[in-house]
């Protein structure tokens, strides 16, 4: 009790001038403000680190399951697997070798047969002198590839006329075999070649340089802008009427997804060659049976683009938090992406140190996007009209829930948390669209996966030389990636389209409605 009076007696108050305790002020915010950079680039870095060194995996670990189980307190989050019941196990059947040559090729693949005999003269007995009989085989089987093959097709068209005609000076007409109609009029591309120079660059993502190269070496002098002039020539001809019918077919649909990414081009009106242009991906939802997945460039990132290639659709639109899709038409509901939402709150866990992971409002955040992604899989199987009711059931408080806490959470804009949490209450309405339906998905995953083909390619073309060369780019991915969607092998179906198509084209109007993926005869599948 002394001690306090002490205390009191002694305590004195200090008195300093306004400027100094002014001067003490600011120095105090200046400090404050330094502290909160410092804590925001101690976070970006962590993230830089963890994006550039880290898995890129957005998978739950056990701090996230163990954080799910703090919140929902339900045994079916710890996802326990069910007790085995005793299996009877069968008699043992001896398998064939793992890294079999049958494990990797097709059943019908053609099979050469090469038979090795030994000569007569070694085939004599060593006892008797007789010749030996064969008494069993001894069977090795190899793979065997070859390279592309090049070849001379010669056409040859015979012309015909009357012999006695001709003696007796009577005019007849001459009479000329049909021609086929050429790929290109006046060159030497025939759709083979032409399909195999676009799976190379569009599939497997070999620029046209390095295929001149491997032309070259094959002793063929095939130069780049013969093979860049005849892509151009056969999408503007053949394949952009298909692509224009895939479109008309696209906005019929119901239920689409978009998304975008850049792209450059280096001769663009108006533009420097290192500005930004971008590539728009459209594609059909899980509902379709017939999928459809079309690119289409632009120079810019304008919402008028979704506007004017979505002329004429009704119905839902998968997308991420661009707000350039929030201004379509009306009778276009948006669906926003629970992935985006989800990896935002993941980032803000990766941000933190390692320490402050567990129990932080990031990591509860992503919990409750785990617990909604983790009731989406228990409905993936179900049609569309009980998924819908269950949605409600189960994930409708979950998103109540989720919303009602984010309300009570605050953090610094510029932050990961912040971030994530003004992208959940900015996208409130567009996430909780997914339950107007049952055939909307929870995230618009499915057009980031069919983006993706162009976003691996560009890594080794890098650019487009003029729009005209991108928006051709934009036709030939477009009937790639919808070929691959619907089951069909991307060089058999392009070289199907062109062959077919100079022909079809003389005899029917419609014509491109003719070649779609869906109507692709059974010789194009993938077997």
């Amino acid at each position: 009790m002394k001690t306090n009076e002490n205390e009191t007696r002694n305590a004195e108050a200090v008195t300093i001038p306004r400027a100094e305790y002014e001067a003490y002020q600011t120095l105090k915010e200046e400090n404050a403000e330094l502290s909160r950079k410092v804590d925001w680039l101690m976070e970006r870095l962590r993230l830089n680190r963890q994006k550039r060194f880290g898995a890129s995996s957005e998978k739950s670990s056990d701090d996230a399951l163990e954080q799910l189980s703090l919140l929902f307190d339900e045994a079916e989050v710890y996802a326990e697997q069910e007790k085995a019941e005793p299996v009877a196990v069968a008699a043992h059947v001896r398998k064939r070798r793992s890294g079999s040559v049958q494990d990797v090729v097709p059943e019908d693949i053609p099979v050469e047969v090469v038979e090795h005999r030994l000569p007569e003269e070694d085939r004599k007995c060593p006892q008797c002198g007789r010749v030996m009989e064969a008494i069993g085989t001894e069977v090795r089987e190899t793979l065997k590839i070859r390279p592309a093959e090049v070849y001379l097709q010669r056409d040859v068209y015979y012309s015909y006329a009357c012999g006695d005609c001709e003696r007796n000076d009577i005019s007849t007409p001459v009479v000329k075999t049909p021609k086929e109609p050429a790929l290109i009029p006046g060159g030497f591309a025939s759709a083979e070649a032409v399909a195999h120079i676009a799976v190379q660059k569009f599939v497997m993502g070999s620029p046209l340089y390095r295929q001149e190269q491997e032309w070259q070496r094959q002793g063929i002098r095939l130069s780049r802008q013969t093979m860049s002039n005849w892509l151009l020539k056969c999408a503007e001809d053949w394949l952009k009427p298909v692509y224009e019918e895939l479109h008309r077919q696209l906005v019929r649909r119901e239920v689409l997804h978009a998304d975008e990414t850049t792209l450059q081009v280096l001769h663009e009106p108006g533009k420097r060659p290192q500005s930004k242009s971008y590539m728009w991906l459209y594609r059909t939802g899980g509902d379709a049976e017939h999928p459809i997945v079309l690119y289409e460039y632009q120079p810019d990132r304008k919402r008028e683009h979704p506007k004017e290639f979505l002329a004429g659709f009704r119905g839902y639109l998968h997308t991420d938090g661009y707000a350039g899709y929030h201004d379509l038409p009306e009778g276009i509901t948006v669906v926003g992406c629970w992935a985006h939402a989800r990896r935002y709150f993941d980032e803000a866990v990766k941000s933190l140190p390692k320490g402050k992971q567990s129990g932080s409002s990031a990591a509860t955040g992503l919990a409750w996007c785990t617990k909604l992604f983790q009731e989406e899989k228990k409905l993936a199987e179900l049609p569309p009209e009980e998924r819908y009711e269950k949605r409600l059931e189960r994930e409708k408080p979950v998103l109540d829930a989720l919303f009602s806490w984010a309300e009570t959470r605050q953090a610094a804009p510029k932050s990961a948390l912040g971030k994530a949490l003004h992208y959940l209450k900015e996208q409130r309405p567009y996430l909780m669209n997914y339950l107007r339906d049952g055939r909307l998905e929870l995230s618009n995953n499915r057009a980031e996966r069919s983006i993706k083909p162009f976003v691996i390619d560009r890594k080794n073309f890098l650019f487009a030389n003029t729009p005209g060369g991108a928006q051709s780019s934009a036709v030939i991915f477009s009937l790639i990636e919808t070929a691959k969607e619907n089951g069909l092998d991307p060089y058999r179906y392009l070289a199907y389209v062109l062959r077919t198509a100079p022909a079809l084209e003389r005899a029917e109007d419609n014509w491109a409605a003719q070649l779609l993926p869906a109507c692709a005869p059974e010789e194009c599948r993938i077997n």
